[in-house]
């Protein structure tokens, strides 16, 4: 069993406040601490920064961090990996050096590729990379079932736990502020403005004549897709592009949604391996009915507790159907939020999340 309860943590990608990343890391690792654990976050010295570095710049941080984490480790410590094909070092290391380690899967090799167009050509290298380093780990989690099953289709007989994205239901909740200029009626989207989010299902809903009148798109967030997004705030007076915003600042402006909008598409067939994304826990949690596609995990999660309505994937017309929905019945809609609300307090925050993990990890050093 644990003994010293202390955890080197290590993010190869630099986490981001206003990115999911940033969250997930942090709520973590201060359940874990709240717990009793000591942990030491391995993250790259730029992650506070506005823009990242060169990709060069990258790699060398990459490796410094590596080997900062390889010379910190004494015995009973665990290394927790935020998985990276990148970390192929330190997971080299760990199994040289029966250091127990554990890998969080965030998503399939293929999310690389769409995040990154330099890597397409080295897809088989980086499909082996991963795949040696989750055989290596004592355990791994993952974020989603679906995930878990791709795991095991690998070829990987390694240990998986099951661990979802949650909420901090402290800092949101249905009476959060945050004291910006907001407009009356409003749907949000908030999250990494990326080729996945459905960003142009997104704006493309907002024009269809079925999205209802006197309610205004606020868009929170950053990301490749932020020249579209600033293009078409500058064409409609009812787009709110408010850019990245302060995590603490976030639940305020979710509260005060009508719903909040995941509109999610299939790109990458990343569907396959289940969607539990973090912004439909936050929005839940703050007693919002959120809008989805309709895809594993997060259609299910939605449809289950009655919290929401889920929609074909880039069908912009369905998107705004659903908006006006719930904007035409403000008694449904308020009833679904506090479902939803009460979904994820009792099953679904960080802090049962934090739990959890503790969990793996005592399987982990058991073994």
């Amino acid at each position: 069993m644990i003994g010293r309860k202390h955890l080197l943590y290590l993010a190869l990608e630099a986490p981001r406040e206003g990115q999911a990343s940033y969250a997930h890391i942090h709520e973590i690792c201060g359940g874990l601490r709240r717990r009793g654990w000591t942990v030491d976050l391995f993250a790259p010295s730029y992650s506070g920064a506005w823009k990242r570095p060169g990709l060069a710049r990258r790699m060398l941080e990459y490796l410094c961090l590596q080997w900062r984490l390889m010379r910190a480790f004494e015995d009973g410590q665990v290394v927790y990996v935020r998985s990276h094909f990148l970390a192929f070092p330190a997971s080299f290391w760990a199994r040289l050096r029966g250091a127990p380690i554990i890998h969080e899967i965030n998503g399939p090799y293929e999310d690389v590729a769409i995040a990154y167009a330099w890597a397409r050509p080295l897809a088989g290298v980086i499909k082996w990379m991963w795949r040696r380093q989750f055989r290596w780990a004592g355990r791994l989690i993952t974020v989603t079932p679906q995930l878990a099953d791709w795991v095991r289709a690998q070829g990987v007989t390694t240990p998986v736990d099951v661990v979802p994205n949650g909420a901090n239901t402290e800092l949101f909740h249905p009476h959060a502020d945050c004291g910006l200029d907001l407009p009356e009626r409003y749907a949000v989207f908030f999250g990494g403005l990326a080729r996945w989010q459905g960003i142009p299902t997104l704006l493309a809903a907002r024009r269809s004549p079925a999205w209802p009148q006197g309610v205004d798109l606020v868009i929170v967030g950053d990301g490749p897709e932020r020249p579209a997004v600033a293009a078409a705030a500058a064409g409609d007076p009812g787009i709110v592009d408010l850019g990245r915003q302060p995590y603490r600042v976030l639940p305020g402006i979710v509260a005060r949604s009508l719903c909040g909008l995941v509109p999610k598409n299939n790109l990458g067939d990343r569907t396959g391996t289940g969607l539990f994304p973090l912004k439909v826990f936050e929005t839940l949690a703050c007693g919002v009915p959120a809008i989805v596609t309709d895809f594993p995990g997060q259609a299910d999660l939605v449809r289950d507790n009655d919290c929401g309505l889920a929609v074909p994937a880039e069908d912009p017309d369905a998107l705004a159907r659903a908006v006006a929905e719930l904007a035409s019945d403000p008694a449904r809609a308020a009833e679904m939020g506090r479902r939803g609300r009460d979904a994820v307090v009792a099953a679904h925050s960080w802090d049962i999340r934090a739990g959890e993990t503790e969990a793996a990890l005592q399987r982990l050093t058991a073994a």
